[in-house]
């Protein structure tokens, strides 16, 4: 967050959670919406990102996350296709963003059968208007086959490697493919 602030990102801050470490939303956000509401992020900018969590109790992250949506937070679902992130959770938690594991993402450019649910993951984000991240994204054979198909986010080695300050470099190269 104070990196966001301090770099004037006005883009999209997405933050990982693990809904298992938030026993009561309401009493738990406290320490984080200060910080955003302190330092000038706009709410509706920050999303909070659900980690895979094999043990959490549905009703329970149901609960967090139509709290985070009204404080003015959008939420995402991280690694859709991969262990305990399925289909049901996108309709029982209805999240604004979904993120595509990056096991379907790579050589998705090559590959028949992750062509195929890639761009029906894809279709399926925009018909519901969820918003489709695509993660893993190493070649630019990769990248265009999702801009092609529909992904609206890419993240991975090919736009940039995680660091500590963002990479503003990157801005540019998005809004031209994207």
């Amino acid at each position: 967050i104070e990196t966001a602030a301090r770099n004037g990102i006005t883009e999209r801050v997405f933050i990982n959670f693990s809904p298992n470490s938030i026993y009561n939303p309401e009493v738990c956000l406290k320490s984080t919406v200060a910080p955003i509401d302190e330092l000038g992020l706009r709410r509706e900018q920050v999303v909070f990102e659900v980690v895979e969590s094999d043990n959490v109790e549905i009703s329970h992250l149901k609960h967090i996350l139509a709290t985070y949506r009204k404080l003015g937070f959008q939420t995402a679902l991280d690694d859709l296709g991969a262990g305990y992130s399925g289909l049901n959770r996108i309709h029982i938690l209805q999240p604004d963003f979904i993120k595509l594991d990056i096991e379907l993402i790579r050589d998705v450019d090559h590959d028949p059968y992750k062509a195929v649910l890639t761009a029906k993951l894809l279709e399926m984000g925009n018909q519901l208007g969820v918003r489709t991240l695509a993660e893993g994204v190493e070649t630019e054979a990769a990248l265009n086959w999702l801009v092609e198909h529909g992904a609206e986010f890419i993240q991975g080695y090919y736009i940039a490697k995680p660091q500590a300050e963002p990479w503003t470099a990157a801005r540019p190269l998005l809004r031209q493919v994207g």
